[in-house]
């Protein structure tokens, strides 16, 4: 039996950058995944526009009805 002792890291250690090292590894990663980014099509942006109105209108109408049947309760119960 033989007491080797093993990198926690592995046997093949890889340098990390350091210091501005990382900074420039990171900003070129995000310019990597912004390259992948796709972008929508002007049909679609409209498309994703009018959707998002007709669901907050949606919404809204929700929250001014509960407000309208609260306001009715609570000047019920105090008259």
């Amino acid at each position: 039996m033989s007491t080797s002792t093993a990198s926690p890291r592995g046997s093949t250690e890889e340098k990390s950058p350091r210091g501005l090292g990382k900074i420039w590894l990171f900003i070129r990663q995000v310019i990597d995944e912004l390259r992948k980014v796709v972008r929508p099509t002007r049909d679609e942006l409209v498309s994703y526009t009018i959707a998002l109105i007709v669901f907050l209108a949606l919404i809204m109408a929700y929250v001014l009805g509960l407000d309208q049947l609260m306001e009715r309760f609570v000047s019920w119960i105090f008259g």
